[in-house]
């Protein structure tokens, strides 16, 4: 697996994650004094989650 390729897979997993944790444990986020809604965390999840395994599946099958 190229370096580049495992540390996108890294920071991808790290974001679903806290997504899911925000989503779970019901933290307030606000940008600029806007309420950003929980239901955008679960569509962030479901997004970076399947981008991570994505990016998974296309380096396990790319190698020799």
């Amino acid at each position: 697996m190229k370096p580049f390729t495992a540390m996108s897979i890294a920071l991808l997993s790290l974001v679903s994650v806290v997504q899911l944790i925000r989503l779970v444990l019901g933290w307030d986020v606000s940008i600029n004094g806007i309420a950003i809604p929980l239901w955008a965390s679960g569509i962030a999840f479901i997004v970076s989650g399947g981008l991570a395994v994505m990016l998974w599946r296309e380096s396990r099958t790319s190698q020799p």
